[in-house]
């Protein structure tokens, strides 16, 4: 079994930077596609950004795209959101999720079988 800690997780003002990381452990980190997902209080949970096993492919949600990167330290089983210019419409439970078995990046939550408890970002003013 694989277990998912995010960490990270605060409150920031508008324009303020945090970043977010999940680590993994239990069974071999890799093959993995990990991804990046976020919740706010009232609305579904939507993808923000995905990143394949060697790092060399990433993807983000279009609100996102410039403001945040997705990256991750196999050696350490880590895998990292750096999140910029954080705007209030960004405040959410953000959610590490991970997949052994996808042969690319997905942006549905379906395709992930590997979840972790959720950190929270606020952005205020």
């Amino acid at each position: 079994q694989v277990q998912l800690v995010e960490s990270g997780g605060g409150l920031v003002q508008p324009g303020g930077s945090l970043r977010l990381s999940c680590a993994a452990s239990g069974r071999t980190f890799s093959p993995y596609v990990m991804g990046w997902f976020r919740q706010a209080p009232g609305k579904e949970r939507e993808f923000v950004a995905a990143i394949n096993l060697s790092g060399t492919n990433t993807i983000y949600k279009d609100s996102v795209k410039g403001r945040f990167t997705i990256s991750r330290d196999n050696a350490k089983n880590t895998v990292y959101l750096q999140m910029n210019s954080l705007k209030p419409e960004d405040t959410a439970v953000y959610y590490c999720a991970g997949d052994p078995t996808l042969g690319g990046v997905s942006t549905s939550r379906s395709n992930y079988d590997y979840w972790g408890q959720g950190t929270q970002v606020t952005v205020s003013s």
